[in-house]
Order: C-alpha cells, then sequence, then structure tokens
C-alpha cells in the first residue's frame, strides 16, 4: 500500500484540486478538519523552515513572550510539549541566542528560562511570517468567514478540553 493510501493524505484531492472523494468522504467534517490541519501544518512547517524555525520554537518564545520567564516544567505545561522534548527545544533556542536558562534562585535544582532581546526579535519575525501562512491557508474565506470559523474552532476545543479534564476529574473550567 502506498503511504499516500497509509496515510489518507489525498483521498479528498489528487494534489491538483480535483475532487475525488466520495460525496459521503466529504461530508464528515472530522475528515475535513483532519485534511485541513495536514495542510495547515505543511504550510506552517514550511513557512517556519524558512526562518530556521520550528512550530515548538515559536510555541516556546510565545509562551515566555506572554507569560514570562518559566521553569522547564511550566513551559512543558503551557505549551503541550513533552518535558523530554522540551529540553531539545531550549537547547537549540539558547545556541541561537533566543532565550537563557539560569539556575532558579527559590530552588536550585530547576531551571527558569527568559526570552532575550533577540528571542523577541524573532517571534516577533515569526508573528509577521505565521500571518502570511494564515492568509495563505485562509485565502478562500472573507475576514468574517476567519473570524467565525477561528470561534467555532475556539469552541470545539474548549468543549473537549472540559470534556476531558471532567473524565479526569480534573477542573472543568
Amino acid at each position: 500500500m502506498s503511504k499516500k493510501a497509509d496515510t489518507g493524505a489525498g483521498d479528498m484531492t489528487d494534489g491538483s484540486g480535483d475532487r475525488a472523494a466520495a460525496a459521503g468522504l466529504r461530508g464528515l467534517p472530522s475528515r475535513l478538519l483532519g485534511l485541513t490541519a495536514a495542510q495547515a501544518d505543511r504550510l506552517v512547517g514550511e513557512g517556519l523552515a524558512g526562518a530556521d524555525a520550528r512550530k515548538w520554537h515559536y510555541a516556546v518564545l510565545v509562551a515566555l513572550q506572554e507569560s514570562g520567564p518559566a521553569s522547564q516544567a511550566t513551559l512543558s505545561r503551557r505549551t503541550g510539549i513533552y518535558r523530554s522534548d522540551l529540553v531539545a527545544v531550549i537547547n537549540e533556542l539558547a545556541e541561537r541566542g533566543h532565550v537563557e536558562r539560569a539556575p532558579d534562585p527559590a530552588d536550585r535544582r530547576r531551571n527558569v528560562i527568559t526570552i532575550t532581546t533577540q528571542g523577541r526579535r524573532h517571534a516577533q519575525r515569526l508573528d509577521k511570517l505565521l500571518a502570511g501562512v494564515q492568509d495563505q491557508l485562509l485565502a478562500p474565506l472573507s475576514p468574517a468567514e476567519r473570524t467565525q470559523l477561528t470561534s467555532l474552532l475556539v469552541r470545539i476545543l474548549d468543549h473537549h478540553a472540559q470534556a476531558a479534564r471532567r473524565a479526569s476529574g480534573g477542573p472543568s473550567a
């Protein structure tokens, strides 16, 4: 079986935009979301690669910009990056001068990660780059449709996040 058949990629179209999928498949929102997410991930990955970055680099920089310095454990929770993977991301960002790692004065066993001025500038460049990627991804939609789509996706994600917290016994709000 080909990789294309294994992943389901291309089942909606043949790559040229020719709609090849059965109507029953084209009407499944879960399938459409998955295929669109794969396209979005490809566009974001390509865009960030052109700036010598990866999506996890961006996630860490945004989390540090928005919430300030954090321990690696806190960054892991904020970004959804596994702690073991986060170490490599932080190492890459530190090597490029985008973050600094220093022992936490309150607990020398852990490190606190801080975004640098160079990291802030890099994050701003990535913000602009990703705005262009969003425009490319959402090109067929009007500004109002883009806003509506984003709102609907947030509602779906929030609903399932709350359901998962309830199922795990965590707080539901």
